[in-house]
C-alpha cells in the first residue's frame, strides 16, 4: 500500500513507503519544480560539515549534482549533464529540480557528512502529468439502426501515467460484449517526452431510441478527478415502418373551409415526397408532405389516403366528413293573420348529423314547434327558430300579428267602495286596439290593453234607471252591449221585493220538503208493520208529531 501527501503550488510532493522498501518516494508534476526532501528536513546534525546530492545515471553509474558546505551560503555545482542548470539546494537541504520531466524519474540520494557520521537518504522520484479533458474524434456522421458502426475515438494525449478511458451513454458505462458493443483501447508514447497518449475506439450497434442518447468519454487518472468529454449525439438512420395521415383543420370541417392533409413517416431521415389518394385520384407531391383541399363542400366527404412513393402498399387512411346544415322555414318575415284563422308553420332541415331545434317566442323558450289551429290575440309575437349542429347554427324567424273585429266579452257593474257610485266594466277584445264609447256621461277610471284584450271602466251616479251601452270599434268593425243601471232609490225597492219573494219561495220549499219526508216515513212504517206484525199505535203517534211539525212549518 502507498500513502502520499500532495502539495500544490510551485510543486506537488507525495511521500510513499512501499512494502519491503525503505526508499522514500516523491511524486512531482511534469513541467513544474520538483522538491526532493533530505530526510524530511532532519538533516542538521551537530558537527555538520557538508551536504551532497547525487543520483544514479541511466547507465547505473553514480553522478554528482552539488555540494553545500555547512559554513557557506552557496553550493558548489558538480553536475555536467542536463542537470547543470536545473538543480539547486533549498535552505532545508531539499534538492530542487526545475522543469520536471519524465527523465527525472530516478533515485536521488542526499548524503549528510558530520564530524562523527556519514548518512545517506535515497529518494525515488516519479513524475506525473495530469490529463486534459478527453476529446471524441473521428465521429460518425450517422448511425444505422441495428448495424455495428464505429461511433468515434476518445483520445487523451500527453499524460503520465497513462489514463484509463471509459465510454458512457446517458451517464451509464458501456461494457464491451463483443457483439453489439466493441471497445478497443491503445496506449502510445511520445518519443520526445515519453508521455503517454490513450485512445479508445467505440463500435456501437444503435437503436431507434438512441436518437436522443448522449455519448461521453471519461478519463480516469490518479492525479485529478474524472475528466468528462463534451456530450455527443448522433442521427440514427432507419427505414420507414409506418405512415400516418393527419387532417390539419379546425373541427368540425364545414363547407367552404380549407383542409390540409399531412402525411408523415417514422423513418429517419423522413421521406420528403408522398402519394396522396384524393377520392380515388392519385396526386404526387415532391419535397413536401402536405396537400390542401380548398373550399370543401359536402361532396368532398369521403376516404383519403397517402403512401410512400417507392412503397405504395405502406399507406394510411382518413375519413373526412364535411359538416353542412340546410334549413327552410315557412313562413318568414312579417305575417298578418285574422283572429280565428289557422296558420301552418313548416320547418325543413337537412344536415350531416342530427340537428338540434329550439323555438322561442319573444325571447321565451317554447317546448315544441308552434301549432296554430285557431289563432288568438295571445299568439301574436316574434317567433325565432334556432337549428344547430356542432360548429354550425342557423336562425330563422317570423313576426306574427293577429287582427280581428272588436268583440265585447262582458259588461258588468258593481258599487264603489263608498256605495255612492256605480262602476261599469266593459271587457272587449280586438286588434287593432278598440276604441270605446259609452252611451252616458261618466268618469273614465282606467283602461288596460294586453294581448288583444281591453278593459274599460266608467263611474256613474244614476239619478234614475238607465240603460247604458258600451260601444267598441276599430278599423275592422264594432260591437256593443247594454246593461241596466238603477238609481239608488229604485235599486233599494227592487232589492226589497227580491227579498220578500225570496222568503216566500223559501217557506214554500220548506213545507214541500217536510211533506215529502212525512210521506216517505208513513210508507216505510206501513211496510215494516206488515212484515213484523206489530200494532200501528206507534205509527199513529209518530204521525201526529209529524202533523204538528208540519202545521208549525205552515204557520
Amino acid at each position: 500500500m502507498h500513502s502520499g501527501i500532495w502539495l500544490f503550488g510551485a510543486f506537488i510532493a507525495a511521500v510513499m513507503f512501499s512494502q519491503g522498501s525503505c526508499i522514500e518516494t516523491v511524486i512531482g508534476l511534469y513541467g513544474e519544480t520538483i522538491e526532493v526532501p533530505c530526510n524530511n528536513g532532519n538533516n542538521k546534525p551537530d558537527g555538520l560539515i557538508f551536504t551532497k546530492w547525487k543520483y544514479v545515471k541511466d547507465d547505473g553509474t553514480p553522478g554528482d549534482l552539488l555540494v553545500k558546505q555547512a559554513q557557506k551560503d552557496e553550493a558548489i555545482m558538480s553536475a555536467t549533464d542536463g542537470y547543470k542548470n536545473r538543480v539547486s539546494i533549498a535552505d532545508n537541504s531539499s534538492l530542487l529540480i526545475t522543469q520536471g520531466m519524465l527523465a527525472d524519474q530516478r533515485v536521488f540520494t542526499c548524503m549528510v557528512v558530520s564530524l562523527t557520521n556519514l548518512k545517506e537518504y535515497p529518494v525515488e522520484v516519479k513524475v506525473y502529468k495530469k490529463p486534459s479533458v478527453p476529446v471524441i474524434k473521428n465521429k460518425a456522421k450517422e448511425l444505422e439502426n441495428g448495424k455495428l458502426t464505429k461511433l468515434g475515438d476518445c483520445v487523451v494525449e500527453s499524460v503520465n501515467p497513462a489514463a484509463e478511458l471509459i465510454w458512457m451513454k446517458n451517464n451509464q458505462p458501456l461494457v464491451d460484449d463483443g457483439k453489439t458493443i466493441i471497445i478497443t483501447s491503445t496506449v502510445t508514447k511520445e518519443p520526445a517526452t515519453g508521455l503517454s497518449s490513450t485512445s479508445s475506439s467505440l463500435q456501437y450497434t444503435a437503436r431507434k431510441d438512441d436518437m436522443t442518447s448522449q455519448f461521453t468519454c471519461i478519463a480516469k487518472h490518479v492525479l485529478v478527478p474524472n475528466q468528462v468529454s463534451a456530450p455527443e449525439t448522433f442521427q440514427i438512420h432507419y427505414p420507414t415502418e409506418k405512415v400516418s395521415l393527419q387532417v390539419v383543420s379546425q373541427s368540425p370541417i364545414r363547407e367552404g373551409d380549407n383542409v390540409t392533409l399531412k402525411c408523415q413517416a417514422d423513418g429517419n431521415p423522413p421521406p420528403t415526397s408522398f402519394n396522396f389518394n384524393i377520392k380515388g385520384q392519385k396526386v404526387t407531391v415532391t419535397n413536401k408532405d402536405v396537400y390542401t383541399l380548398t373550399g370543401v363542400t359536402r361532396a368532398d366527404s369521403g376516404l383519403y389516403k397517402c403512401s410512400l412513393l417507392d412503397k405504395e402498399e405502406m399507406e394510411s387512411t382518413q375519413i373526412i366528413t364535411v359538416s353542412f346544415l340546410d334549413v327552410s322555414l315557412i313562413p318568414t318575415g312579417k305575417v298578418l293573420k285574422m283572429f280565428g284563422e289557422s296558420l301552418v308553420v313548416s320547418l325543413e332541415k337537412n344536415a350531416s348529423t342530427e340537428a338540434k331545434v329550439t323555438w322561442t317566442k319573444d325571447n321565451r323558450k317554447l317546448e315544441n314547434l308552434p301549432i296554430f289551429s285557431k289563432l288568438t290575440y295571445a299568439d301574436a309575437g316574434l317567433y325565432v327558430c334556432d337549428v344547430s349542429i356542432e360548429g354550425i347554427r342557423r336562425s330563422l324567424s317570423f313576426e306574427l300579428t293577429v287582427e280581428g273585429t272588436p268583440r265585447i266579452l262582458s259588461l258588468t257593474k258593481h258599487r264603489s267602495n263608498d256605495g255612492k257610485n256605480k262602476i261599469l266594466t266593459c271587457e272587449a277584445e280586438g286588434l287593432p286596439k278598440p276604441d270605446v264609447q259609452w252611451s252616458v256621461n261618466g268618469t273614465n277610471d282606467e283602461m288596460s290593453y294586453v294581448n288583444g284584450k281591453a278593459i274599460y271602466k266608467l263611474t256613474v251616479v244614476p239619478s234614475k234607471n238607465l240603460t247604458v251601452t258600451c260601444h267598441v270599434t276599430n278599423k275592422l268593425g264594432f260591437d256593443m252591449k247594454d246593461i241596466s243601471v238603477f238609481s239608488q232609490k229604485n235599486e233599494y225597492g227592487a232589492e226589497q221585493a227580491k227579498l220578500i219573494v225570496g222568503v216566500v219561495v223559501g217557506i214554500f220549499l220548506a213545507a214541500a220538503l217536510v211533506g215529502l219526508i212525512y210521506w216517505l216515513y208513513i210508507k216505510k212504517s206501513r211496510q215494516g208493520s206488515w212484515k213484523t206484525g206489530e200494532k200501528e199505535a206507534g205509527t199513529s203517534e209518530e204521525s201526529k208529531k209529524l202533523e204538528e211539525n208540519n202545521h208549525k212549518a205552515d204557520v
